[in-house]
């Protein structure tokens, strides 16, 4: 591949191993600057991002989260303001909200990528927990976590007995049948 955007996408992983190493401050704000530019629905802009890279709080948070194996330098916690929708919506409900968290994670993680660290997402957490340890704000809901920090040497990327899939084998043209080859 020669596009470096589409190099950028094909080479990043989801890495739960990360070495303590100090993300670079000028890094983090690309990230989150790059957060900033994720698209929503309807230009609302409801997301909300807490920067966690006090060890007390993040040792607090991965009580309450199971799910948060990495141990790296910087936590963004990924939240919904309700209070920027105009109109009531119910967070059970609606469709558009997760699909927001998921471009700005997926945003920030092909950022990340792209300075040379890595990501990990994590969703398994206890939600009033997490609202209670950063002080969250009632109509703050708290979705993703994605930790940030530098892969460690030994991490393995494919999971034991997985194999290649590609394109074709999830893609189909016109009707739920196989690919025109």
């Amino acid at each position: 591949m020669s596009n470096p955007v589409l190099e950028n996408i094909r080479t990043r992983r989801v890495i739960r191993e990360m070495t303590d190493e100090p993300v670079d401050p000028h890094h983090l704000e690309q990230i989150l600057e790059a957060a900033r530019w994720s698209p929503t629905g309807g230009n609302q802009r409801p997301n909300r991002f807490v920067v966690i890279d006090d060890p007390e709080l993040q040792r607090l948070i991965r009580l309450v989260a199971p799910g948060m194996f990495q141990h790296a330098p910087i936590l963004i916690l990924i939240c919904v303001d309700f209070a920027i929708f105009h109109h009531q919506l119910d967070p059970e409900d609606d469709p558009l909200y997760p699909i927001d968290v998921g471009k700005a994670a997926q945003t920030m993680a092909l950022a990340a990528h792209s300075l040379g660290l890595s990501t990990g997402p994590v969703t398994s957490f206890n939600k009033a927990a997490v609202k209670k340890i950063l002080n969250l704000p009632e109509q703050v809901i708290p979705c993703l976590f994605l930790c940030v920090g530098h892969k460690a040497p030994q991490t393995q990327f494919a999971m034991r007995g997985a194999q290649r899939i590609r394109w074709q084998d999830l893609c189909y043209r016109n009707r739920y049948e196989t690919w025109d080859r």
